[in-house]
């Protein structure tokens, strides 16, 4: 008989709950505005880098560069990011954020901020403040053990 695996303990068990958690969370505060957490990042993204091409973006963001055009498509679809073929290189597609896709995170900003005051509000602030730093050590080092492994 093999010793059971206490998958409740289990760090990728915690890891993809509170993945779980964190988007529930989120569908329900931006709910209005029928956006993913993933368009929401790209839309903060190109709001700090405009003019970024698609590759290089899909990487700052953690997500899949295959299938971020068709994110990025429905993104523009709806008015939010405006896409332009590389004048240098014909192959690179260069992305902005429109004046619509800017009022439209501005009004999402407080329903993400409450997101995030939901998400934590089991621990105190130090706890917090320590699953933050740890998190981002978890993701920096295996980002710079293989850069090409993140995946949405």
């Amino acid at each position: 008989m093999s010793t059971p695996f206490d998958f409740e303990h289990a760090p990728g068990h915690l890891v993809r709950r509170a993945h779980q958690l964190a988007v529930a969370l989120f569908m329900e505060e931006t709910a209005a505005f029928e956006v993913t957490p993933v368009q929401f990042a790209i839309l903060n993204a190109l709001i700090d880098i405009p003019g970024e091409d698609q590759v290089t973006l899909a990487a700052r963001v953690a997500f899949d560069a295959a299938t971020s055009g068709s994110v990025i498509g429905r993104l523009e679809a709806r008015g939010w990011i405006r896409r332009e073929v590389d004048p240098k290189d014909k192959r690179r597609k260069l992305l902005w954020v429109t004046a619509e896709g800017e009022r439209a995170v501005a009004r999402m900003k407080s329903g993400v901020a409450r997101v995030q005051q939901r998400l934590m509000a089991p621990l105190s602030e130090p706890e917090q403040a320590q699953l933050v730093d740890l998190l981002a050590r978890l993701v920096a080092g295996h980002d710079a053990a293989a850069p090409t492994s993140r995946r949405d």
